[in-house]
């Protein structure tokens, strides 16, 4: 049984996934909708996912017709965004702004509370292996899309504490999972309203698209970046969508992809059912794999033991604690390894409420 699909390389057909971090203010939202329009020339083409409370709907006016607007509350779990992204797909557009993604990483219900629902429960870890494999499978809705995503990240001032009595700053830096920028195909840091971007990862044949010239980004980036997917021969909406549902499933093992194709393959058309089933082997391939997979569940846990020799690192920086400063910046460190108590009671000895 083929696990591949080898064939003769062709330019265009890829769908986009690009990352616009920055605080707020930085133009992330703004320049997302511009490019966003560039990309398709129609407004109801767009999709904007909001889990700002409602500050989408500030923009309508930004471009000549709406655009379609959902909005995502807690909980901002993992599987909440690839619901949400699945039905803006169902509604038929072609990009998808999402504004912002960070919530899926810090936000009520997100990955952080995903890991730390283990302390809530009587545990003395965070379960981390649970929140990560929550987000791998956002990351794979993501990869998997059959529409382009512009992606919108918080971002703020951070601090390094590797040596507690000497705090570095590490500047300005997204708020999400450290890898999260690096999955994009182009990531960028946004200043001074939209101005200014820094380039986190574009590659060398989107650099040009990403040229502004010292100037802003906009509907003329969209259109460049178009020109660089776009080919004569590709898939229908109909078959990309049928694609992206097959990788999906394959995660959940032969006998549910088999269902799944056999009902979805009835909506395309003879000459898409054909391209379909001449690349079955490689979802198969992929569903046995998963399969094999969840035969047996490694005896160690490396995610585990990484855990604990952060919480070790931790626990020695909270001991080093000189200020109540000190203490203060470390407060996410402790509740994210479950040392809130060994926290305060090193800040009431250095505030002498302990003797």
């Amino acid at each position: 049984m083929a696990t591949l699909n080898i064939r003769p390389v062709t330019n265009g057909g890829s769908k986009l996934l690009i990352a616009l971090c920055g605080t707020s203010g930085s133009g992330k939202t703004y320049t997302a909708l511009q490019i966003a329009m560039g990309m398709t020339g129609n407004p109801a083409k767009i999709g904007f996912l909001d889990t700002e409370n409602k500050r989408g709907s500030l923009y309508a006016d930004i471009l000549p017709k709406p655009f379609l607007i959902g909005d995502l509350i807690a909980p901002f779990s993992p599987i909440r965004y690839v619901e949400s992204i699945k039905e803006f797909v169902e509604a038929g557009v072609e990009v998808l702004i999402v504004d912002s993604v960070s919530h899926e990483w810090e936000g009520e219900g997100g990955c952080e509370d995903i890991a730390d629902k283990a302390l809530e429960n009587g545990k003395k870890m965070a379960d981390w292996k649970k929140a990560k494999r929550e987000h791998k499978k956002f990351i794979n809705a993501l990869l998997q899309a059959p529409i382009h995503l512009i992606l919108c990240v918080r971002a703020r001032e951070k601090t390094s504490f590797a040596d507690p009595n000497k705090p570095v700053s590490l500047g300005i830096q997204p708020i999400c999972e450290k890898n999260f920028m690096f999955e994009m195909t182009a990531s960028l840091m946004m200043g001074d309203e939209g101005k200014e971007q820094k380039h986190i990862k574009v590659p060398s044949f989107l650099k040009t698209a990403f040229s502004s010239d010292g100037g802003y980004l906009g509907i003329e980036t969209g259109k460049r970046l178009m020109q660089y997917v776009s080919t004569t021969k590709k898939d229908s909406p109909e078959l990309a969508k049928f694609k992206g549902d097959m990788m999906a499933v394959c995660e959940q093992g032969l006998e549910a992809l088999k269902s799944a194709w056999k009902d979805g393959i009835k909506t395309l058309t003879a000459p898409d059912k054909a391209t379909a089933n001449s690349q079955f082997n490689v979802y198969e391939a992929s569903a046995k794999a998963f399969d094999e997979g969840k035969v047996q569940e490694p005896e160690t846990n490396p995610e585990a033991t990484r855990s604990e020799a952060m919480k070790a690192t931790v626990l020695k920086m909270i001991e080093g604690c000189k200020s109540e400063d000190d203490c203060n910046q470390l407060l996410q460190d402790a509740e994210q390894y479950g040392l809130q108590k060994e926290l305060a009671e090193k800040r009431n000895l250095i505030t002498g409420k302990l003797m």
